[in-house]
């Protein structure tokens, strides 16, 4: 089917990146020199036929907001949760749109009259988020999501790292305390229990719009329980960057995610807890991982971006499957 599509060579020059979200698609367009040209964002419908709908309707969506057509544009990438097999543009398990298995490329393409290819929300934020933060396209860098759960990506010499099997970067279920809060997943004490939005929001089982800031805000007033719940928040982020830095020898992790719009309150608290770790620890001194951290700005169309830019990338075959 691919084969009959346009090709990159094929005088389309628009790149359309969308980032689909269990409550909200965030789409872009990229003109020449990987510039955003447009941007949309629409609330995520769900299902199969759901998940269809808010690709095809958010290229054309951007198409019209630009001024143009869906004859102008030489790739689609989607950025979305759960298992893709980038390979055939498939994705599995992606609960949250309730999608258990959809052949996403193969039942949008035709319709686009482009390519389109599927990867994982958090690889292609973390694509997205090497652009944005200028980090070398040959370099390493992690990118470390800090939503309701807690993930990461990793570039190695300008590419994904995926492992063996695809999960290369999930930190979020790596226990740092065996006597501490029950994972999702099943453990206890996993680093997303510390610092994932979710489970901070069960911890704190106060009514709040924003469990998250709600817990910044009384521990500024001198709450105990949010005191305690913010401290893990950055032990558990603080650790992750200490376990990408040791495990990968990335140069930079980036934070992005939700709990990224709390801006240099997280910021300054993970750089504090990562001093205080290194305290006792002349090596971990000498990694000056407090340094080698930073955010991204809050509204940063990351996982849009990187979509685009995987979008245009031929797939290789090898570890296809990952989430």
């Amino acid at each position: 089917m691919a084969s009959a599509l346009p090709g990159r060579d094929s005088g389309r020059r628009l790149r359309v990146g969308l980032d689909i979200g269990g409550t909200k698609v965030d789409a872009v367009v990229l003109g020449d020199d990987d510039e955003i040209i447009g941007r949309v964002r629409r609330p995520s419908a769900y299902g199969d036929d759901g998940v269809i709908s808010d690709v095809v309707g958010s290229v054309d969506q951007l198409m019209r907001e630009i001024g143009r057509s869906a004859a102008d544009v030489a790739s689609v990438g989607v950025g979305i949760p759960g298992l893709v097999d980038t390979d055939n543009g498939r994705v599995l398990h992606a609960v949250n749109l309730g999608v258990e298995s959809l052949d996403l490329s193969a039942r949008t393409e035709n319709v686009l009259g482009a390519p389109v290819v599927v990867e994982n929300d958090v690889k292609a934020a973390t694509r997205g988020a090497a652009a944005l933060s200028g980090t070398a396209s040959d370099g390493s860098m992690a990118y470390l999501n800090l939503g309701t759960g807690v993930a990461a990506g990793i570039i190695i010499d300008g590419e994904i790292w995926r492992g063996s099997g695809g999960i290369a970067g999930e930190v979020g279920h790596l226990s740092v305390d065996p006597r501490g809060r029950v994972c999702g997943c099943g453990q206890s004490g996993c680093i997303e229990t510390f610092c994932g939005g979710g489970a901070l929001a069960r911890a704190w089982a106060r009514p709040a719009e924003y469990p998250v800031l709600d817990i910044f805000d009384a521990a500024d007033h001198g709450d105990d329980d949010a005191l305690m719940l913010r401290a893990g928040l950055f032990h558990g982020a603080a650790a992750a960057v200490r376990v990408l830095v040791l495990s990968a020898d990335v140069a930079t992790v980036v934070l992005g995610g939700g709990l990224a719009s709390l801006g240099d309150r997280l910021l300054d608290g993970i750089r504090a807890a990562l001093r205080a770790d290194a305290a006792n620890s002349p090596f971990l001194r000498s990694l000056h991982l407090d340094e080698r951290i930073e955010l991204l700005p809050t509204g940063s169309p990351a996982a849009a971006l990187g979509a685009a830019l995987v979008g245009a990338i031929p797939r290789k075959k090898e570890n296809a499957v990952h989430g």
